[in-house]
């Protein structure tokens, strides 16, 4: 008879563990995959070059710091590098971030369709989710101040939002940092600030550079097209940064990794490159979902979330599968309370072409 093993801590298991949309289907043949906002353009010949030039150091450990990305991010953006942590990823940041701050007798607050590691690094520490609704799924700065009380340690806010691709302007970031207790740290998720391209938005280097309870995170996964290396950063005030950094593992970024996004914000020309292609190519594909008799919520990201009527035949659930037997994948959502609708990223233009014309056969089919 099999001994019972140990239990994880109360509430571990009824944290819903994050699900990544799908990225390979049965059989053969080339995929369109749609489904995780990845750049189209692939990451900068010169970052795949210096991370392959660090294969012969690889019995040497990384600097326990990340200090050359660091110091690049700091002279790329007029920061203080002792400000920036560098993690595995913003996932891990986020993470620390909750670690650091959060436990079973606290609150934290993200919003209504808000990113799904939040919830699960809230819980991690046995402190309470707490969802505030939005508004044409949109961030509402008053419903996220009115739900603020005592026991409130956190506030997660990704701007602009997965998967709706909405963001709050400048303005009513400010408005929500004023409106919070100084012991309440507001946590600017920030992973596809590149692509906007709107003048009232700013990614909250401003806020962290004035305030001591704001912090931005940031990733090389998105427009630099390093995901596979999870590579992010964080800037903080110096306090946070110090908690930050007592607590990640002592080489929680590799020697690689670093060195390709030392060599990827080098390479400037190559991210506007990405920056005009995501430009072109979400207003062209806005266009066309309405077109095709479809509705998108307006982005300013990489990707639109693209509504489906309810009515039998034309359900997301039948266009994904639809989209399957084409060879497409893009993302379901029903997990972020979109059951009706799925987000597609802005791919090549042959692959913003073949969804478009699937769609549309889709849709055809239906009527």
């Amino acid at each position: 008879m099999a001994k019972r093993g140990p239990n994880p801590r109360p509430g571990i298991l009824d944290i819903a563990p994050y699900v990544p949309g799908t990225s390979v289907l049965p059989g053969a043949g080339k995929v369109v995959k749609l489904s995780s906002n990845e750049t189209p353009l692939g990451p900068s010949p010169k970052a795949v070059e210096a991370y392959l030039a660090e294969a012969e150091n690889l019995s040497r450990y990384p600097d326990g710091s990340a200090r050359p990305l660091r110091e690049a991010l700091a002279n790329r953006y007029g920061l203080d590098a002792a400000r920036i942590v560098c993690g595995a990823g913003s996932d891990e940041l986020l993470n620390l971030l909750a670690a650091a701050y959060l436990g079973p007798d606290d609150e934290a607050i993200f919003t209504e369709h808000g990113f799904l590691v939040y919830k699960i690094a809230i819980m991690a520490r046995g402190a309470t989710p707490v969802v505030a609704p939005e508004t044409d799924l949109t961030a509402d700065v008053d419903a996220i101040l009115a739900r603020v009380t005592d026991a409130t340690r956190m506030v997660f806010l990704a701007n602009p939002n997965n998967p709706t691709g909405t963001y709050l302007p400048f303005d009513e970031i400010k408005r929500l940092h004023a409106g919070l207790p100084e012991d309440v740290i507001l946590v600017l998720d920030a992973a596809y600030a590149e692509y906007v391209r709107a003048n009232d938005y700013e990614a909250g280097i401003e806020l962290v550079a004035t305030s001591g309870n704001v912090v931005m995170t940031r990733t090389f996964s998105k427009i630099y097209g390093l995901a596979a290396l999870r590579l992010g950063w964080a800037y903080c005030p110096a306090p946070i940064a110090d908690a930050l950094n007592r607590i990640r593992g002592p080489f929680n970024v590799t020697g690689p990794s670093i060195a390709a996004g030392v060599a990827a914000l080098e390479d400037e020309p190559h991210m506007q490159e990405a920056v005009e292609h995501n430009a072109t190519w979400l207003r062209h594909i806005t266009d066309e979902i309405e077109r095709i008799g479809l509705q998108a919520t307006p982005s300013a990201a990489n990707f639109l979330l693209v509504h489906f009527p309810q009515g039998p035949g034309t359900s997301a659930r039948e266009a994904d599968a639809f989209l399957h037997k084409r060879r497409i994948i893009l993302r379901r959502v029903e997990n972020y309370g979109f059951p009706d609708a799925l987000r597609m990223t802005i791919g090549t233009e042959p692959e913003n072409r073949a969804v478009i014309e699937a769609l549309s056969e889709f849709l055809d089919g239906a009527q």
